[in-house]
């Protein structure tokens, strides 16, 4: 069995994941917008505003996956509950991401803080020789913690 985060943005999932692409030295295995789906029956026409978001994005680390998509943009009289709500906020849950050493976790930290906030600073704790928490400029929490060498 395997976890597999799934983030959402409000309209900058392509940009982000563009970063993350980079920053995780990964591969973007797919990516398609709401605008490229093909037609469904009964599916309601798409907002114009919605065509260019993100559907789907597949990122690929290693043996390790991080996915996303955007949310939809709600319309008058829509359940922003539904599947295709409104953007929300993460709450409740710091994406963790164990690096094997010190000098990888402070650029991979580094490079979450530019343009974000940041929670708990990177340095040395207790339990590890790195760790820190972030909010990306994107709005993704995350913890970057280096493995406990044993």
């Amino acid at each position: 069995m395997q976890f597999t985060p799934y983030l959402n943005f409000d309209g900058n999932c392509a940009e982000a994941f563009a970063f993350y692409a980079k920053l995780f030295k990964g591969t973007i295995v797919y990516q398609g917008t709401f605008g490229e789906m093909p037609p469904q029956p009964g599916m309601p026409p798409l907002p114009e505003g919605a065509k260019n978001r993100i559907m789907h994005v597949h990122l690929q680390v290693g043996a390790q996956s991080l996915m996303a998509s955007d949310a939809m943009p709600t319309t008058p009289g829509q359940d922003p509950d539904t599947c295709g709500g409104a953007y929300k906020k993460p709450r409740g849950l710091w994406v963790s991401i164990q690096v094997a050493d010190a000098a990888e976790g402070r650029r991979v930290f580094d490079a979450l803080a530019q343009g974000g906030a940041v929670a708990m600073a990177y340095g040395k704790t207790f339990w590890s020789e790195g760790f820190g928490m972030v909010t990306d400029r994107f709005g993704t929490p995350w913890m970057v913690n280096v493995a406990a060498q044993t």
